[in-house]
């Protein structure tokens, strides 16, 4: 639920989508080893000191942009998005959480984000623009500065888990896309521009009974559900002052959202209760809940005076007992939990072949 440099697009990835994190050579203390010839152990290599609540850190992939790497509901398998080879921007692929047996699931056309697992783990749901054309959509215009694009043309769609018989499954005017799926296994949350203004909607698995939670002026996107389904966490820029709200109505006409201040936020299932959880001014993304429901964790870049490196952070969730997790000097990103909360899935720079690539990596959570 945000890419021109490494990381992404629209949000996310959301993209959000970090990519000034990306643009970082990986971690530089592995850089000035590998400029000076010199082998990196595994322990330096994938853990750092610092970094007491993961152990036995496994890579998955090596090489390319892959990124938001969730596991199926049976958790034997995980969807990410990747360009790799000869792909110019992301197509959706699947993996054994070993990570054997990659392949691509999306048809190679157009440009995809934001992939999730239905619950029975037969069919998969993403977003794409393959219907407005097959070639990438153009990235967009930096001389706004860092701006995210909302392509239009992206829509919801559902295939089988080998990436057979695509269907539509939510087709509006304006962006549709950051989807997934409640732990309970009965309702999807995503963002939409249908409206004008990116907002989080719910609908249920079959993309009737479409409803609107979010109402403040403003980018509300990347949710995800709490794992008992009765919250959603998720991140919103919300314009403050009549200059950042100009700025801001000029350009989201345009597709775009700026992505420089991100705030970390819940709210009940239906849209009820809305909370603030950070306020540090940074851009944080890519929250997910604990399993205990009570806890929070989200990459940010608040630990870089120069908004360069992002890292993750777990916080409780009324915003107390921040926590950071990772210490890796350029990107980690896209955290997912397991159900048990023994394992964590996540996005890096560390361990890169070259500038640029970001991989995924499963861990064990020490709590």
């Amino acid at each position: 639920m945000i890419k021109t440099l490494p990381l992404r697009r629209t949000i996310t990835i959301f993209l959000f989508s970090i990519t000034v994190a990306m643009i970082q050579s990986g971690c530089s203390d592995q850089q000035k080893q590998r400029e000076h010839g010199r082998q990196v152990s595994e322990t330096q290599t994938l853990r750092y000191d610092n970094e007491i609540h993961l152990a036995n850190i496994r890579q998955l992939t090596f090489g390319g942009e892959n990124a938001e790497a969730y596991f199926s509901f049976d958790e034997t398998k995980l969807i990410y998005q990747s360009t790799r080879g000869d792909l110019q921007c992301d197509q959706i692929f699947v993996m054994t959480i070993d990570g054997n047996d990659k392949t691509m699931v999306s048809s190679g056309k157009g440009r995809t984000t934001c992939a999730f697992w239905f619950p029975d783990g037969q069919r998969i749901l993403y977003s794409s623009t393959h219907a407005s054309g097959v070639d990438c959509p153009p990235l967009p215009d930096r001389s706004k500065g860092y701006v995210w694009k909302l392509y239009p043309e992206y829509d919801i769609y559902t295939a089988n888990a080998d990436g057979s018989h695509v269907t539509v499954l939510s087709a509006t005017p304006g962006y549709d896309a950051e989807a997934t799926i409640s732990p309970l296994g009965d309702k999807i949350v995503f963002t939409s521009t249908r409206d004008g203004d990116p907002e989080i909607y719910t609908m249920n698995l079959d993309g009737t009974g479409v409803k609107r939670l979010t109402f403040t002026k403003g980018y509300d996107g990347g949710p995800f559900f709490s794992w008992d389904g009765k919250s959603i966490v998720y991140r919103a820029n919300h314009p403050e002052g009549a200059e950042e709200m100009a700025t801001y109505e000029e350009i989201v006409k345009e597709h775009l959202v700026r992505p420089t201040r991100l705030e970390i936020f819940t709210m009940d299932a239906d849209g009820k209760n809305q909370r603030q959880v950070t306020s540090n001014g940074k851009a944080n993304f890519a929250p997910f809940f604990h399993p205990d429901g009570k806890r929070i964790i989200f990459s940010s870049n608040l630990a870089d005076p120069k908004g360069r490196n992002f890292d993750l952070f777990i916080i409780n969730v009324d915003g107390t007992g921040l926590e950071r997790i990772t210490y890796c000097e350029s990107f980690d990103g896209f955290p997912m939990f397991s159900r048990d909360g023994k394992r964590i899935v996540f996005c890096s720079n560390r361990n890169n072949a070259k500038p640029g690539d970001t991989n995924v990596f499963i861990a064990d959570w020490i709590d």
